[in-house]
């Protein structure tokens, strides 16, 4: 139960980085001051990478566990720790993906 809390974390966080751009994409006349000791959109993004990398390294030690044989290792609990894993990667590639998008539109602005 706590991976389904973790993963569910994890996406709260996405849609909070998601508001975050957002936010930060208006003019900045109508942007607010950081707020002091705020987190970066970069530490932000930090943290979200290293939560899913401890998804899939718990999802890696599980499936290990059940080959291994260890006893209360289901194999639903695997699949689930899988696809969460799983889930979380895609997230954070499309955020990744976005974020390529949005560097090249700008890039090929006119100055």
């Amino acid at each position: 139960m706590s991976q389904g809390i973790e993963f569910n974390r994890l996406m709260l966080e996405m849609r909070s980085l998601q508001a975050d751009a957002m936010a930060r994409s208006r003019p900045v006349a109508e942007s607010k001051p950081a707020e002091p000791g705020a987190p970066s959109f970069s530490e932000l993004l930090g943290q979200a990478v290293g939560k899913v990398s401890a998804t899939q390294q718990a999802s890696n030690q599980l499936a290990t566990a059940f080959e291994m044989g260890v006893g209360g290792v289901d194999l639903s609990d695997v699949m689930i720790a899988s696809q969460k894993a799983s889930v979380s990667f895609q997230a954070v590639t499309q955020v990744r993906n976005k974020l390529v998008q949005a560097y090249q539109d700008i890039m090929q602005m006119p100055v």
